[in-house]
């Protein structure tokens, strides 16, 4: 499968990604090529969802991803001890560079 994107941001937060590219560049891509849309378009185009039942798609994934973020958030952190859990099911089977040798990682489940 060869599919072509597009980078809507920087590279990192030291990168806004308006250096190379005008914000009018962006919004054309968003309008024309983003593939949500064109999905979201078709789907009205052919009856299968009204934008209405699209909108509330959205806000529905918007307060998942929220409430998810916020029980990430208020979580606590793991003791530094259980660092390594659950990385692998058994020992790796190579040499793990900067790891100390004689601490053995378990598995908590």
């Amino acid at each position: 499968m060869e599919l072509q994107t597009y980078r809507y941001h920087g590279h990192s937060m030291s990168d806004p990604g308006v250096s190379y590219r005008t914000r009018e560049e962006i919004q054309e891509v968003r309008s024309k090529s983003d593939p949500i849309m064109l999905l979201k378009d078709r789907m009205v185009n052919s009856n299968l969802a009204s934008v209405e039942e699209l909108k509330e798609i959205d806000m529905e994934g918007r307060k998942e991803i929220e409430n998810a973020a916020q029980f990430a958030t208020a979580d606590p952190e793991p003791p530094l001890e259980e660092l390594g859990y659950h990385i692998y099911c058994n020992d790796p089977p190579f040499e793990v560079r900067g790891a100390n040798q004689w601490i053995k990682f378990k598995s908590i489940s």
